[in-house]
Protein backbone atom coordinates (compact mmCIF):
# COMPACT_ATOMS: atom_id res chain seq x y z
CA UNK A 1 0.00 0.00 0.00
CA UNK A 2 1.56 3.53 -0.66
CA UNK A 3 1.33 5.85 2.20
CA UNK A 4 1.64 9.62 1.44
CA UNK A 5 2.04 11.08 5.37
CA UNK A 6 2.78 14.45 5.57
CA UNK A 7 6.04 15.16 8.21
CA UNK A 8 7.27 15.14 11.30
CA UNK A 9 6.20 11.79 11.92
CA UNK A 10 4.97 12.20 15.94
CA UNK A 11 5.96 9.53 17.84
CA UNK A 12 5.39 7.81 20.89
CA UNK A 13 6.80 5.05 23.04
CA UNK A 14 4.95 2.62 24.87
CA UNK A 15 7.28 0.79 27.13
CA UNK A 16 10.43 2.92 27.01
CA UNK A 17 12.98 0.64 28.80
CA UNK A 18 16.30 -0.54 28.05
CA UNK A 19 16.29 -1.12 24.25
CA UNK A 20 15.00 2.69 23.67
CA UNK A 21 18.24 3.77 25.42
CA UNK A 22 20.37 3.92 22.80
CA UNK A 23 19.37 0.95 20.16
CA UNK A 24 15.96 2.82 19.27
CA UNK A 25 14.81 5.97 21.34
CA UNK A 26 17.72 8.73 19.71
CA UNK A 27 16.98 7.75 16.67
CA UNK A 28 13.23 8.79 16.78
CA UNK A 29 14.84 12.11 17.29
CA UNK A 30 17.71 12.32 14.99
CA UNK A 31 15.94 10.89 11.52
CA UNK A 32 14.59 13.63 9.56
CA UNK A 33 10.74 14.19 9.19
CA UNK A 34 10.42 11.92 12.79
CA UNK A 35 9.78 13.40 16.00
CA UNK A 36 9.55 11.74 19.59
CA UNK A 37 6.82 13.31 21.53
CA UNK A 38 5.81 10.93 24.12
CA UNK A 39 7.15 8.32 26.12
CA UNK A 40 5.42 5.81 28.27
CA UNK A 41 6.31 3.24 31.69
CA UNK A 42 4.43 1.89 33.94
CA UNK A 43 7.05 2.77 36.43
CA UNK A 44 5.99 6.93 36.11
CA UNK A 45 9.43 8.17 37.85
CA UNK A 46 11.26 6.03 35.06
CA UNK A 47 9.46 7.47 32.35
CA UNK A 48 9.42 10.91 33.57
CA UNK A 49 13.61 10.09 34.03
CA UNK A 50 14.07 9.33 30.36
CA UNK A 51 12.07 12.24 28.91
CA UNK A 52 14.06 14.55 30.98
CA UNK A 53 17.49 12.78 30.26
CA UNK A 54 16.60 12.65 26.21
CA UNK A 55 14.68 15.69 25.77
CA UNK A 56 11.50 14.08 24.83
CA UNK A 57 8.28 17.02 26.26
CA UNK A 58 6.11 14.36 27.57
CA UNK A 59 5.52 11.14 29.51
CA UNK A 60 2.93 9.30 31.14
CA UNK A 61 2.97 5.70 32.58
CA UNK A 62 -0.46 4.71 31.39
CA UNK A 63 -0.08 3.69 27.34
CA UNK A 64 -3.88 5.75 27.15
CA UNK A 65 -2.58 8.57 27.13
CA UNK A 66 -1.14 7.98 23.93
CA UNK A 67 -3.49 6.66 22.38
CA UNK A 68 -5.59 9.06 22.63
CA UNK A 69 -3.27 12.20 22.19
CA UNK A 70 -4.28 13.71 19.01
CA UNK A 71 -0.83 15.32 18.35
CA UNK A 72 1.02 11.44 17.90
CA UNK A 73 0.16 10.01 14.71
CA UNK A 74 2.47 6.69 15.20
CA UNK A 75 3.55 4.66 18.22
CA UNK A 76 6.51 2.56 18.80
CA UNK A 77 5.75 -0.40 20.60
CA UNK A 78 8.72 -1.50 22.96
CA UNK A 79 7.72 -3.81 25.83
CA UNK A 80 8.24 -7.49 26.23
CA UNK A 81 6.43 -9.85 23.73
CA UNK A 82 3.33 -10.62 26.15
CA UNK A 83 1.93 -7.35 25.52
CA UNK A 84 2.48 -6.67 21.85
CA UNK A 85 -0.04 -8.12 20.25
CA UNK A 86 -2.73 -6.34 22.84
CA UNK A 87 -0.88 -2.87 22.31
CA UNK A 88 -0.93 -3.35 18.26
CA UNK A 89 -4.67 -4.10 18.05
CA UNK A 90 -4.79 -0.85 20.48
CA UNK A 91 -2.93 1.65 18.29
CA UNK A 92 -4.75 -0.12 15.25
CA UNK A 93 -7.83 1.23 16.43
CA UNK A 94 -6.75 4.08 17.37
CA UNK A 95 -5.53 4.93 13.48
CA UNK A 96 -1.99 5.42 14.80
CA UNK A 97 1.21 4.08 12.41
CA UNK A 98 2.35 0.51 14.50
CA UNK A 99 6.01 0.24 14.78
CA UNK A 100 6.86 -2.95 17.04
CA UNK A 101 9.76 -4.49 18.66
CA UNK A 102 10.78 -7.99 17.82
CA UNK A 103 10.02 -10.90 18.11
CA UNK A 104 6.50 -9.39 16.81
CA UNK A 105 4.87 -11.49 18.93
CA UNK A 106 4.69 -14.85 21.53
CA UNK A 107 2.96 -16.71 18.56
CA UNK A 108 2.32 -16.98 14.90
CA UNK A 109 -1.44 -16.79 15.92
CA UNK A 110 -0.42 -13.45 18.33
CA UNK A 111 1.30 -12.13 14.54
CA UNK A 112 -1.76 -12.94 12.35
CA UNK A 113 -4.04 -10.96 14.62
CA UNK A 114 -1.69 -8.03 14.55
CA UNK A 115 -1.99 -8.04 10.43
CA UNK A 116 -5.91 -8.27 10.77
CA UNK A 117 -6.26 -5.80 12.80
CA UNK A 118 -4.31 -2.81 11.07
CA UNK A 119 -5.36 -4.24 7.67
CA UNK A 120 -9.37 -3.43 9.07
CA UNK A 121 -7.90 0.31 10.64
CA UNK A 122 -5.65 0.56 7.20
CA UNK A 123 -2.90 1.54 9.16
CA UNK A 124 0.83 0.42 8.02
CA UNK A 125 2.19 -2.34 10.50
CA UNK A 126 5.73 -2.33 10.60
CA UNK A 127 8.47 -4.49 12.95
CA UNK A 128 12.03 -3.93 14.27
CA UNK A 129 13.99 -6.31 12.58
CA UNK A 130 16.83 -3.23 12.03
CA UNK A 131 19.07 -5.44 10.62
CA UNK A 132 17.67 -5.39 7.21
CA UNK A 133 18.98 -2.04 6.67
CA UNK A 134 22.62 -2.12 8.34
CA UNK A 135 25.88 -1.82 5.82
CA UNK A 136 26.76 -5.02 6.68
CA UNK A 137 23.81 -7.18 6.04
CA UNK A 138 22.97 -5.34 2.83
CA UNK A 139 26.60 -5.66 1.69
CA UNK A 140 25.81 -9.77 1.90
CA UNK A 141 22.53 -9.47 0.36
CA UNK A 142 24.88 -7.47 -2.68
CA UNK A 143 26.76 -10.51 -2.79
CA UNK A 144 24.12 -12.87 -2.62
CA UNK A 145 22.72 -11.26 -5.79
CA UNK A 146 25.92 -10.63 -7.53
CA UNK A 147 26.80 -14.58 -7.27
CA UNK A 148 29.76 -13.78 -6.13
CA UNK A 149 30.12 -17.03 -4.57
CA UNK A 150 28.34 -19.05 -6.65
CA UNK A 151 25.14 -20.62 -6.75
CA UNK A 152 24.47 -21.25 -2.57
CA UNK A 153 24.28 -24.25 -1.65
CA UNK A 154 23.52 -23.94 2.25
CA UNK A 155 23.53 -22.24 5.29
CA UNK A 156 24.17 -23.04 8.90
CA UNK A 157 23.53 -21.05 11.80
CA UNK A 158 25.12 -21.80 15.38
CA UNK A 159 24.77 -20.38 18.47
CA UNK A 160 26.89 -21.45 21.38
CA UNK A 161 26.12 -19.36 24.66
CA UNK A 162 26.99 -20.37 28.63
CA UNK A 163 23.71 -20.66 30.75
CA UNK A 164 23.82 -16.88 31.68
CA UNK A 165 24.86 -15.12 28.76
CA UNK A 166 25.35 -11.29 29.34
CA UNK A 167 21.92 -10.72 27.82
CA UNK A 168 19.99 -7.77 29.72
CA UNK A 169 16.07 -8.53 29.92
CA UNK A 170 14.64 -7.10 33.09
CA UNK A 171 11.35 -5.32 33.64
CA UNK A 172 9.82 -3.05 36.36
CA UNK A 173 9.73 -5.77 38.29
CA UNK A 174 13.03 -6.91 38.22
CA UNK A 175 12.22 -10.42 36.41
CA UNK A 176 14.69 -11.52 33.20
CA UNK A 177 11.46 -11.83 31.03
CA UNK A 178 13.71 -13.32 27.78
CA UNK A 179 13.30 -16.61 29.73
CA UNK A 180 9.58 -16.88 30.89
CA UNK A 181 7.99 -18.20 27.75
CA UNK A 182 4.77 -16.79 29.01
CA UNK A 183 5.88 -13.36 28.64
CA UNK A 184 8.61 -13.95 25.80
CA UNK A 185 7.07 -16.43 23.71
CA UNK A 186 10.57 -19.18 23.60
CA UNK A 187 13.55 -17.94 26.19
CA UNK A 188 16.79 -16.44 24.71
CA UNK A 189 16.05 -18.71 20.94
CA UNK A 190 12.78 -16.10 20.51
CA UNK A 191 15.23 -13.05 21.83
CA UNK A 192 18.08 -13.91 19.34
CA UNK A 193 17.03 -16.32 16.97
CA UNK A 194 14.15 -14.29 15.41
CA UNK A 195 17.06 -11.68 13.99
CA UNK A 196 19.18 -14.88 12.66
CA UNK A 197 15.99 -16.23 10.77
CA UNK A 198 14.77 -12.70 9.56
CA UNK A 199 17.73 -12.50 8.07
CA UNK A 200 17.81 -15.47 6.19
CA UNK A 201 14.42 -14.21 4.82
CA UNK A 202 15.33 -11.22 3.65
CA UNK A 203 18.45 -12.70 1.80
CA UNK A 204 16.74 -16.05 0.55
CA UNK A 205 13.00 -15.19 0.92
CA UNK A 206 10.27 -16.94 2.68
CA UNK A 207 11.15 -20.53 4.17
CA UNK A 208 8.43 -23.38 3.28
CA UNK A 209 9.38 -26.05 5.55
CA UNK A 210 11.31 -26.47 8.31
CA UNK A 211 11.14 -28.72 11.49
CA UNK A 212 12.97 -29.10 14.74
CA UNK A 213 13.44 -30.09 18.37
CA UNK A 214 13.93 -28.30 21.78
CA UNK A 215 14.40 -28.93 25.26
CA UNK A 216 15.64 -27.22 28.54
CA UNK A 217 18.76 -28.99 29.25
CA UNK A 218 20.27 -26.72 32.33
CA UNK A 219 17.22 -26.34 34.12
CA UNK A 220 17.44 -22.53 35.22
CA UNK A 221 14.63 -21.27 33.76
CA UNK A 222 11.30 -22.18 32.62
CA UNK A 223 12.43 -21.95 29.15
CA UNK A 224 13.72 -24.51 26.57
CA UNK A 225 17.55 -23.58 25.53
CA UNK A 226 18.55 -26.04 23.17
CA UNK A 227 17.28 -25.23 19.86
CA UNK A 228 18.49 -27.71 16.63
CA UNK A 229 16.47 -27.78 13.42
CA UNK A 230 16.49 -27.87 9.81
CA UNK A 231 14.91 -25.91 6.90
CA UNK A 232 13.98 -24.93 3.40
CA UNK A 233 13.55 -21.54 1.48
CA UNK A 234 11.35 -21.74 -1.72
CA UNK A 235 14.01 -21.27 -3.82
CA UNK A 236 15.63 -23.92 -2.79
CA UNK A 237 18.25 -23.39 -0.68
CA UNK A 238 18.50 -25.49 2.37
CA UNK A 239 19.39 -24.31 5.98
CA UNK A 240 20.25 -26.07 9.49
CA UNK A 241 20.49 -24.19 12.92
CA UNK A 242 21.86 -25.14 16.52
CA UNK A 243 20.86 -22.27 19.31
CA UNK A 244 22.70 -23.96 22.84
CA UNK A 245 22.35 -21.85 25.61
CA UNK A 246 24.29 -24.09 28.14
CA UNK A 247 27.28 -24.88 26.46
CA UNK A 248 30.04 -24.21 27.99
CA UNK A 249 32.46 -20.43 27.58
CA UNK A 250 35.28 -22.71 26.33
CA UNK A 251 32.68 -23.54 23.02
CA UNK A 252 31.05 -20.11 23.16
CA UNK A 253 30.17 -18.96 19.45
CA UNK A 254 28.06 -17.14 17.53
CA UNK A 255 28.64 -17.44 13.37
CA UNK A 256 26.08 -18.20 10.40
CA UNK A 257 28.13 -19.42 7.42
CA UNK A 258 26.81 -19.23 4.03
CA UNK A 259 28.35 -21.63 1.57
CA UNK A 260 28.13 -21.46 -2.14
CA UNK A 261 29.76 -23.54 -5.29
CA UNK A 262 32.27 -20.88 -5.63
CA UNK A 263 33.56 -20.00 -1.75
CA UNK A 264 31.27 -19.00 1.42
CA UNK A 265 30.60 -15.87 3.63
CA UNK A 266 30.55 -16.14 7.38
CA UNK A 267 29.59 -13.48 9.88
CA UNK A 268 28.28 -12.80 13.17
CA UNK A 269 24.64 -10.99 14.41
CA UNK A 270 25.94 -9.87 17.74
CA UNK A 271 28.61 -7.27 18.62
CA UNK A 272 30.51 -7.75 15.55
CA UNK A 273 29.59 -6.57 12.14
CA UNK A 274 32.15 -8.25 9.97
CA UNK A 275 31.70 -10.26 7.06
CA UNK A 276 34.26 -12.18 5.75
CA UNK A 277 34.31 -13.55 1.99
CA UNK A 278 36.10 -16.68 1.15
CA UNK A 279 36.45 -17.61 -2.41
CA UNK A 280 38.10 -20.54 -3.88
CA UNK A 281 42.00 -20.26 -4.28
CA UNK A 282 41.88 -16.60 -3.22
CA UNK A 283 42.90 -15.29 0.67
CA UNK A 284 39.65 -14.37 2.66
CA UNK A 285 38.76 -10.97 2.70
CA UNK A 286 37.40 -9.32 6.50
CA UNK A 287 35.04 -6.54 5.33
CA UNK A 288 33.94 -4.28 8.04
CA UNK A 289 31.53 -1.30 8.33
CA UNK A 290 30.49 1.79 10.31
CA UNK A 291 27.29 0.75 12.26
CA UNK A 292 25.50 3.92 13.98
CA UNK A 293 25.54 4.49 17.55
CA UNK A 294 21.85 4.22 17.58
CA UNK A 295 21.61 1.42 15.61
CA UNK A 296 18.25 1.58 14.41
CA UNK A 297 18.27 4.98 12.54
CA UNK A 298 18.85 3.58 9.23
CA UNK A 299 15.86 1.30 9.22
CA UNK A 300 13.77 4.00 11.24
CA UNK A 301 14.35 6.05 8.08
CA UNK A 302 13.05 3.75 6.01
CA UNK A 303 9.87 3.90 7.73
CA UNK A 304 9.61 7.18 7.32
CA UNK A 305 10.51 7.15 4.07
CA UNK A 306 8.10 5.01 3.07
CA UNK A 307 5.49 6.88 5.11
CA UNK A 308 5.87 9.78 3.21
CA UNK A 309 5.94 8.10 -0.34
CA UNK A 310 10.06 8.23 -1.26
CA UNK A 311 11.13 4.78 -0.63
CA UNK A 312 10.17 1.63 1.09
CA UNK A 313 10.63 -0.40 4.35
CA UNK A 314 11.95 -3.73 4.13
CA UNK A 315 10.07 -4.86 6.98
CA UNK A 316 6.61 -5.19 7.81
CA UNK A 317 3.92 -7.54 9.83
CA UNK A 318 3.32 -9.83 7.37
CA UNK A 319 7.38 -11.02 6.84
CA UNK A 320 7.90 -10.98 10.76
CA UNK A 321 4.94 -13.06 11.09
CA UNK A 322 6.70 -15.60 8.71
CA UNK A 323 9.85 -15.72 11.36
CA UNK A 324 7.76 -16.58 13.90
CA UNK A 325 6.29 -19.42 12.41
CA UNK A 326 9.70 -20.60 11.72
CA UNK A 327 10.12 -20.48 14.92
CA UNK A 328 7.42 -22.60 16.31
CA UNK A 329 8.27 -25.02 14.03
CA UNK A 330 11.84 -25.36 15.11
CA UNK A 331 10.70 -25.31 18.54
CA UNK A 332 9.09 -29.13 19.11
CA UNK A 333 9.87 -30.02 22.51
CA UNK A 334 11.41 -34.12 23.41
Amino acid sequence: MAYNFSTPIRWGIIGVGDVCEVKSGPAFQNVAGSELVSVMRRSGELARDFAQRHGVPNWSDNADDLLNDPEINAIYIATPPKSHAEYAIKVAKAGKIVYVEKPMARTHAECLSMIDACAVARVPLFVAYYRRALPNFLKIKELLDSKTIGDVRFVDVCVRKPIRPDIVGQSDNLTNWRTDPETAGGGYFYDLACHQLDILDFLFGPISKAQGFSKNQGGAYPANDIVLGNFVFDNGVLGTGTWCFTANTASENEVTTIVGSKGQITFPFFGDHSVTLQLEGQPSQRLTFDIPVNIQQPFIQTIIDELTGVGSCPSHGESAARTNWVMEQLCQPV
